[in-house]
């Protein structure tokens, strides 16, 4: 069992990592494998954390908020390998987490969210929205309900991969794609 935490920062030792550096420390107390990988501008890098997610139980999206949205950087490499895995994303487990100074926090999170949601993936919730707040690792670190946020995230992901893959279904029956175009 395994998940992959993707930080969507362009720091890559910020406040972002810090909450999925949290994240991954629970997981690895619940039993679950996890890594972090930063997401990048470059395709080959882009198409090596596809090959991965693929390999994976799901994925957690971290980034910063840049003007209550989600950082051009983990936007742009959402959209690449999502582009490339979406429609093999079906059921596996998926997170966002969003890190801010003050505000916006739920503008991301919402944005974030919509990749799991189109792909048929399991959206996994916590206590309270997943998010963060400070202006340094420091500070993150100090804000306890958003850490505390972070751990129940990821006990509750462990559940979730778990009891599937106890389970030992397998996917439900998928009907063929209809897709509507409403210019005629």
């Amino acid at each position: 069992m395994r998940i992959i935490l993707i930080n969507g920062s362009p720091r890559e030792a910020g406040c972002t990592y810090t909450a999925l550096s949290e994240i991954a420390e629970t997981l690895k107390a619940e039993g679950i494998e996890s890594e972090i990988i930063h997401a990048s501008f470059d395709k080959e890098a882009i198409n090596a954390a596809a090959a991965k997610i693929l390999e994976s139980d799901g994925i957690v999206i971290g980034s910063p908020v840049h003007y209550a949205a989600a950082s051009g950087l983990a936007t742009y490499f959402m959209d690449e390998l999502f582009n490339r895995v979406s429609g093999k994303m079906r059921l596996k487990v998926g997170a966002a987490v969003v890190s801010c100074r003050r505000g916006g926090a739920s503008a991301a999170f919402d944005q974030l969210n919509k990749y799991f949601t189109i792909s048929e993936m399991v959206v996994v919730g916590s206590s309270y929205w997943n998010q963060v707040h400070g202006n340094t690792p420091d500070e993150v670190r100090r804000d306890e309900e958003g850490m505390q946020t972070m751990r129940t995230l990821a006990r509750n992901i462990a559940y979730v991969v778990k009891s599937f893959n106890a389970a030992g279904l397998g996917l439900p029956v998928q009907e063929e794609r209809i897709k509507t175009n409403f210019i005629r």
